[in-house]
């Protein structure tokens, strides 16, 4: 299989490329993530997945060879407002704070970058979680064990953040940021050899 550019530094994107047997090299890109106020909501994880393929592509030197150009981007959605990373404890207790007892959305977008047609192909994941009510000392015990850190509405699901999660409407692998199906779906639509 012909190896991707992967334009995330997540360890939870490259469990899924190793998953699926899909040779990386991770190259993230680092951009700014303010959405413009035209996009839809539902819309701005692919559209931020987006850009980080294009700022790959941008970094590279001109004659570097380029095959695959992969991005992603979760968003934490919830009353119309996107929760990224917390930049402290303190904000990540008032996300989770937020989302306890509630639905909120999950969005994650990806990219893909076809270097042979020069096409860029996204598609987009909505998945809904519920959090069971937590204490406040429910919230302070799961943020002493630091999962926030990097994480789109300050929690893993993979983690013990799980804990806390009463239901899914979707699948696991989009709420932790590369939905298989619509990767597989995207590579295959490119052409990309499984082989």
């Amino acid at each position: 299989m012909e190896p991707i550019i992967l334009a995330s530094a997540s360890p939870r994107r490259q469990e899924i490329l190793k998953l699926m047997n899909i040779p990386f090299a991770v190259k993230p890109a680092d951009i700014d993530e303010t959405v413009p106020s035209d996009i839809d909501i539902l819309k701005a994880s692919e559209f931020l997945a987006a850009k980080k393929v294009e700022a790959v592509i941008q970094g590279l030197s001109p004659n570097q060879e380029l095959d695959w150009v992969l991005g992603a981007d979760t968003t934490v959605i919830l009353n119309g407002i996107i929760y990224g990373k917390p930049k402290d404890q303190n904000e990540a207790f008032q996300i989770i704070k937020a989302l306890q007892g509630k639905t909120h959305t999950v969005a994650t977008g990806i990219a893909l970058y076809n270097g042979k047609l020069h096409d860029l192909s996204t598609r987009n994941s909505i998945n809904k979680v519920t959090f069971a009510p937590m204490t406040d000392e429910e919230i302070n015990w799961y943020l002493e064990t630091a999962e926030w850190h990097g994480a789109a509405g300050a929690y893993r699901i993979q983690g013990l953040g799980s804990c806390f999660i009463k239901s899914i409407e979707g699948t696991d692998s989009s709420i932790m940021g590369l939905p298989i199906f619509e990767l597989y779906d995207i590579l295959r639509e490119q052409n990309y050899k499984f082989e």
